[in-house]
């Protein structure tokens, strides 16, 4: 009995060194006492799908996504986002990811954030978002996957405008035509007064995309005799540029003055 006893402490010591010896060894495997977050190549396909990193990790992704969208990297824009990285993202000026990259029209990029979820409606300081600058500036293929992502056709920009009025003032004749298609109002009436016909007319050059532009206009509905805020029409604004192909037009769809 008592030599047991005695044993008793031997072993509970011997069974405590082999348990600090295994600790040092894993430790010394890992390199970390603590674990590390997984990557996204090692979680399984649930994790992958639940998994939120810490807030500190997504901020750091997310400037490194931006620096990607800078860069065009769409490959690298969508390993980042599969990390965690916020694909809704601003810089320091408040510029969302996918405005950033619909502004250079990096179409890789854009559709990488697109798919990745990024809010095609998200607008920046100026109240430009991807749907309306693309829209704006004729970027047909990002103006295309914002459509089908649930573009916001009645969101203005900073005049007020929808995408159609600079469209219409640029003379896009592919871009109206996409934005036609949609249930875009053609007579809506911007901070200037400006319909997108009366844009058209008046800061357009009255040659043929613009005439093309105004006969898409007029048979979508454009109200040719909407004046603008000071009461002139679109017809007398084409009669002082002396636009008489455009002048003919409003006339044949029946412009009155």
């Amino acid at each position: 009995m008592l030599t047991r006893f005695l044993q008793r402490p031997l072993i509970l010591g011997t069974l405590a060194l082999t348990a600090v010896a295994l600790s040092a060894c894993s430790i010394q495997e890992t390199g970390s006492i603590s674990p590390s977050l997984p990557t996204p190549e090692q979680r399984s396909p649930n994790e992958s799908a639940d998994f939120i990193p810490p807030a500190q990790d997504i901020a750091a992704l997310s400037e490194k996504l931006r620096a990607a969208v800078a860069e065009q990297d769409a490959q690298e824009v969508q390993r980042l986002v599969s990390a965690g990285a916020d694909v809704d993202t601003k810089d320091a000026e408040g510029r969302p990811a996918l405005v950033l990259a619909t502004r250079s029209n990096a179409v890789d990029v854009a559709k990488a954030l697109i798919l990745a979820g990024a809010n095609v409606n998200a607008q920046d300081t100026q109240q430009d978002s991807a749907f309306l600058f693309a829209g704006a500036e004729g970027l047909d293929e990002i103006l295309k996957l914002t459509l089908a992502h649930g573009a916001d056709v009645a969101s203005t920009n900073r005049y007020g405008g929808t995408a159609l009025i600079p469209a219409a003032e640029h003379g896009y004749v592919q871009t109206i035509k996409l934005l036609l298609e949609t249930e875009i109002d053609v007579n809506h009436v911007n901070n200037l007064g400006w319909t997108a016909l009366l844009e058209a007319v008046i800061l357009g050059s009255g040659g043929t995309d613009h005439q093309e532009v105004i006969k898409l206009l007029i048979e979508a509905g454009a109200d040719v005799n909407l004046p603008d805020a000071q009461g002139v029409s679109a017809l007398e604004h084409a009669r002082q540029k002396q636009q008489s192909a455009v002048a003919k037009l409003l006339e044949e769809a029946g412009a009155r003055r």
